[in-house]
This record gives structure tokens, sequence and C-alpha cells, in this order.
């Protein structure tokens, strides 16, 4: 992990199209400025770990209703 340390104002780049600038600091939070491509998502972790989750929870769900299907159709048959 790359460890660094900015003061308010002060930004870092990540590759040619990201800029992560403090805005400010009030005792132990911290406000970010992200400029990144539409393209890019920016997430809280939380909510990222909870998007992966539920992505997860929707794709066994789909993996078992196309089993389903499939062992009715080869009841059918």
């Amino acid at each position: 992990m790359l460890v660094l340390t900015r003061k308010p104002n002060e930004a870092i780049m990540i590759g040619d199209d990201i800029e992560i600038t403090i805005l400010s600091i009030e005792g132990e939070q911290i406000k970010l400025g992200i400029n990144a491509p539409k393209n890019v998502e920016i997430h809280r972790k939380e909510i990222y770990l909870s998007i992966q989750q539920e992505n997860s929870e929707a794709t066994q769900t789909e993996s078992h209703l196309l089993q389903n299907i499939n062992e009715y159709f080869k009841k059918k048959s």
C-alpha cells in the first residue's frame, strides 16, 4: 500500500484521468473530492462490498433458476 501525506487543497493523481483532492479535515473526518471519467464507478467501500454481495447472490439465484428450468424441460422430453 502506498501511503501519502497531503494537506487541504493538495491532490494526488491516479493515472492520467483520476484526481483526488483533500477538501477539508475536521477532527477525524477527511472530505475528499474525486475527479474521474464518468465511466469510472466510485463507491464507498461498504457500498461496493454490498453491491458485490448482491451481484453474487443474484448470480446464484439465476443459476438455480436455470437449473430448475433445465430439469423441467428434461422431464418433459
